[in-house]
């Protein structure tokens, strides 16, 4: 059956990616944790019981690969097909097939099919139809059917290592030969292509041949011309995608953990994946608050006159002014008693409705509200010390939501509760407990 994955003639020179894939479980490079003895996918071929597989990871790590392994191993007809091309009267063609032959159906990119097509599919492989291998680089939780990812063996599979990039590279060499080409690497040539194709052994290989290619059939590959070839490749980066979100979360988690490397590292890698500038500023803006709070009120100026900053002088010097606020963040002091607090008062009212205001709280700027019980106000400022006792929220307890996250004296949260625990002749209640 013709589809995208026989496009090409049959006759005709393969890419190396294609030419040098392996046909067999044994020799796929990577995925041990799936395909190492006795581990889940490994065991579930060997008994020869697959039902419905989700095959979940970015390009070139071996989802195809594996579906084409697994359909040598167990003997079966391999019908491949990729999702953007897959019509209604394919799929029916494809089950009446499957009743008269064993077949192993692989589709890829399945999140492109609607819920309903995604279902037929498996309501097939669970009848026994067809063994059904699907794959998808996003996360399919997220985006496909959830009758198919709860009733189907969803694995994730992780981008090569270096070494495991190296023994593709030296396949994909080693196949060259047989065509007739030698190739030799100059020193770390080899580590270079291996670091900069981002654990995608498609990309691997398309970059050994690209090199390759017109240089006749004696080639010694050097540094510069593998920097060459990959100077134009971008990062592989969706806006909407896996990448996205968690490429921020390690940003962000990064600022948090205080440590400065991993943040300009992360940062540097969402400016040059062509991240939107205002988003990364809106994020700090956020955990400034967040995450440093009270003990540095001063981020939280910052991240703001960051975001200021970046759309007014825009790229590339906002890059500057984003690693400026990235830093602050990350190197000053953390307290996250403002986000923690405003969540357990949010919750508190979600569990017990609104109490009224109390009277000697409520509005007096009118004729006719004493008359209405209104009034009552101390103000702080009519007392020596600048405070005095006075309800605020009836039955609201002292530290019931705020409870500070002053570890050093040196922070403003830490200075706050001295002058407090002063004026008030209370203890000021802590997350952590009192360190001083």
């Amino acid at each position: 059956m013709d589809n995208l994955f026989s496009a090409a003639r049959a006759d005709g020179p393969k890419p190396l990616a294609d030419a040098a894939r392996p046909s067999s479980i044994d020799d796929i490079i990577g995925q041990s944790h799936l395909l190492g003895e006795g581990k889940t996918l490994r065991r579930r071929i060997s008994e020869g019981r697959l039902g419905s597989i989700v095959l979940y990871g970015p390009p070139g790590v071996g989802k195809t690969t594996i579906a084409r392994a697994v359909g040598n191993t167990l003997k079966k007809r391999f019908e491949p097909q990729h999702a953007a091309g897959f019509k209604v009267d394919v799929i029916k063609k494809i089950v009446d097939e499957a009743q008269v032959r064993d077949t192993l159906v692989f589709i890829d990119e399945i999140h492109r099919l609607s819920a309903t097509q995604q279902d037929y599919l498996l309501d097939h492989a669970e009848k026994g139809t067809f063994d059904l291998i699907t794959a998808t680089s996003v996360n399919p939780y997220h985006n496909l059917s959830d009758a198919l990812c709860s009733r189907s063996a969803v694995y994730e599979l992780r981008p090569l290592t270096e070494s495991e990039l190296l023994a593709v590279i030296d396949r994909g060499v080693a196949r060259l030969k047989a065509m007739g080409r030698e190739v030799e690497f100059e020193p770390f040539a080899k580590v270079v292509m291996a670091r900069k194709s981002g654990g995608d052994a498609r990309r691997a290989l398309t970059t050994l041949e690209s090199v390759v290619l017109g240089r006749g059939n004696k080639v010694f590959v050097t540094e510069e011309m593998v920097d060459e070839e990959l100077a134009a490749a971008p990062f592989r980066y969706d806006r909407k995608g896996d990448m996205h979100y968690d490429a921020i979360s390690a940003f962000v988690k990064s600022m948090r953990g205080g440590d400065a490397d991993a943040t300009l590292y992360w940062l540097a890698f969402l400016i040059n994946a062509g991240e939107d500038p205002r988003y990364i500023a809106r994020r700090m803006v956020v955990h400034a608050s967040e995450d440093v709070g009270l003990a540095d009120n001063s981020a939280l100026q910052t991240a703001v006159a960051c975001f200021t900053a970046v759309e007014r002088v825009g790229m590339p010097e906002g890059r500057i002014v984003l690693a400026h606020a990235a830093l602050h963040i990350c190197r000053a002091p953390k307290s996250n008693s403002a986000f923690r607090g405003i969540n357990m008062a949010e919750q508190y009212i979600k569990a017990n409705g609104v109490m009224p205001v109390p009277n000697h709280l409520r509005d007096t700027h009118y004729v006719g509200a004493a008359p209405l019980g209104r009034g009552g106000y101390k103000s702080p400022h009519s007392a020596p010390e600048g405070w005095l006792e006075q309800e605020y929220a009836p039955g609201i307890g002292l530290g019931q939501f705020y409870q500070s996250d002053a570890r050093h004296g040196q922070t403003f949260e830490a200075r706050s509760d001295s002058y407090w625990e002063v004026v008030m002749k209370k203890l000021m209640p802590r997350k952590w407990g009192r360190k001083d």
